[in-house]
């Protein structure tokens, strides 16, 4: 009994060690580069893509399915031969559904609907690469495939590396970055004179806005991190 009491205190006591290395690197600017460094790794278009493919993200409407539907759309409107794949799990025939959700997104943008083509079977990005890879084999038997794929920064480092590890050659990365406000957040805290504030933090930006957007980075690497770690020891990059 007291080796298990010790160990809890010593978990206890991690587990605070690491909360506490959490918040004081959240009041830096490290979360965003080292999450601005994932998305980059493997960024950039090379070569005309033969397909982009835009993976699902969290579905329709979401913040990361709204992103890369965006962004897809600007690639496809560049490179109006391509065709686009829409890698998300979900019942194709429902017109209510996420999958497509995203499809009419795309044609809200401007993209032909005969263009458009769906994943819809894999649940994760190797069954997706895999299921792709099988489906262009079929429809591009001379030559290999170019494509590049729209998803979100810290995803787009292991999605790259999977879909060349599940056989395609020409693999290019393009980024869903948010963008940021361009005004003055701060205010100024005398206009508010009918109230009675606390702190005086109109202008803290930083404990305002930035501190809690680091924790949401840190969030975001840590869970890519991990699953960089479990495809490396599953062999799908």
């Amino acid at each position: 009994m007291k080796k298990l009491l010790g160990a809890i205190r010593i978990g206890c006591v991690m587990i605070g060690v690491i909360a506490l290395g959490m918040v004081i690197l959240a009041l830096t600017s490290a979360p965003f580069w080292i999450w601005y460094g994932l998305g980059i790794k493997k960024a950039g278009i090379h070569r005309p893509p033969d397909f982009i493919v835009v993976m699902g993200g969290s579905g329709m409407p979401s913040e990361s399915g709204l992103m890369r539907c965006w962004y897809a759309a600007k690639v496809a409107e560049r490179f109006t031969k391509a065709q686009i794949i829409i890698a998300l799990p979900g019942d194709s025939a429902d017109k209510s559904s996420s999958i497509n959700g995203m499809k009419d997104e795309l044609i809200f943008r401007g993209i032909a609907p005969s263009r458009i083509m769906f994943e819809d079977s894999g649940t994760n990005t190797r069954a997706q690469a895999v299921n792709i890879f099988k489906r262009i084999s079929n429809i591009e038997q001379i030559r290999p495939s170019s494509l590049v794929i729209v998803t979100s920064p810290e995803h787009l480092y292991r999605a790259v590396l999977t879909f060349k590890k599940a056989g395609f050659l020409n693999v290019d990365g393009f980024p869903a970055f948010e963008k940021d406000v361009e005004g003055d957040l701060s205010f100024n805290i005398t206009k508010h004179r009918d109230r009675n504030f606390f702190l005086n933090l109109g202008d803290n930006i930083t404990l305002r806005y930035q501190f809690w957007s680091q924790l949401h980075y840190e969030a975001l690497i840590i869970r890519e991190w991990i699953a960089l770690l479990y495809y490396k020891l599953s062999g799908w990059i």
